[in-house]
């Protein structure tokens, strides 16, 4: 009778040895965090790349494919349920985050008009087609850049070393990736990342809902671009054009209002208001030590 290790001989090698086996070796680099980190974060940006800037509701029917992505991605490789975009609270989750955003901004433009940065007027555009336009366009880059940053960089980074580190890594990445918009500087990217890529990351830490912070993230944008105000360099077609005076600290230059300095302190506050009302809900993830 053979022993355990001469009949493994025998019959060759096993087929993970082999490279089979869910795929090998290349299986399991695909199922660390790393791996599906990368895999979703290729699939969502090819998707978002090919849709964003598309006629009509081309970005909302590409958000739409980015979720579809999304849930693969997480069901296949990351080997994890998707209660982030569950459909059950969904609209109750992008309507609250919805109020949140269009609150932070309105409150932001009147606190810079009050000190002389901005002067609005009308545009005279189509009302209808105006407000369709920035719907379509900022719901689908909403969705695709939460998906993106917070669901799938942020969680993965979460998995491997902790809400914190995960927190600060994704920030600072989501202000570096608005370098190359017009008008950006290194202020710009700071500002981006505190008020914006930090506090999304804190928000999503509280709500644990992609749905939340898309809908914080789409009134954000879409109110920017239907007063006329630049969103991130960029000056879509607004129901106003806005005049700015003054410092560019206080107006945000042609970079637009999130390089005000008002924003960032007040996203600050937001920031720290809803770290306290997530640490009530569980408080940040500390690091895991994950294989891989």
């Amino acid at each position: 009778m053979s022993t355990p290790s001469a009949a493994h001989d025998e019959a060759g090698p096993r087929p993970e040895e082999n490279g089979g086996g869910r795929g090998g070796r290349l299986g399991r680099i695909v199922r660390t965090p790393l791996g599906w980190a990368l895999t979703g974060l290729v699939g969502v940006g090819l998707v978002s790349a090919l849709t964003a800037t598309g006629p009509g509701p081309l970005p909302v029917l590409g958000a739409a494919v980015a979720v579809a992505v999304y849930w693969l991605v997480m069901h296949r490789l990351a080997g994890r349920a998707t209660p982030e975009i569950a459909r059950q609270g969904a609209g109750r989750e992008a309507l609250y985050g919805g109020a949140v955003g269009l609150g932070f901004v309105l409150v932001a433009a009147l606190l810079i008009t009050m000190f002389g940065g901005y002067s609005f007027s009308w545009a005279g555009n189509g009302f209808f087609s105006v407000v369709w336009s920035a719907a379509m366009l900022q719901a689908g880059a909403a969705v695709t850049e939460e998906l993106m940053f917070r669901g799938i960089a942020l969680q993965a980074l979460e998995q491997r070393w902790g809400s914190r580190v995960a927190i600060v890594v994704t920030g600072l990445f989501f202000g570096v990736s608005h370098l190359a918009a017009p008008g950006a500087g290194a202020w710009s990217a700071l500002a981006i990342a505190l008020e914006a890529g930090v506090m999304l990351g804190v928000a999503f830490l509280w709500r644990r809902s992609i749905w939340f912070v898309a809908g914080l993230h789409f009134t954000w944008n879409a109110a920017e671009q239907l007063l006329g105000i630049p969103v991130s360099g960029h000056t879509p077609e607004g129901l106003f054009t806005v005049d700015t005076h003054g410092s560019a600290l206080l107006s945000g230059g042609t970079f637009g209002l999130e390089a005000s300095i008002v924003p960032v302190l007040l996203g600050v506050l937001l920031t720290v208001r809803m770290a306290v009302l997530a640490r009530r809900n569980g408080g940040p993830r500390p690091r895991r030590l994950v294989k891989g």
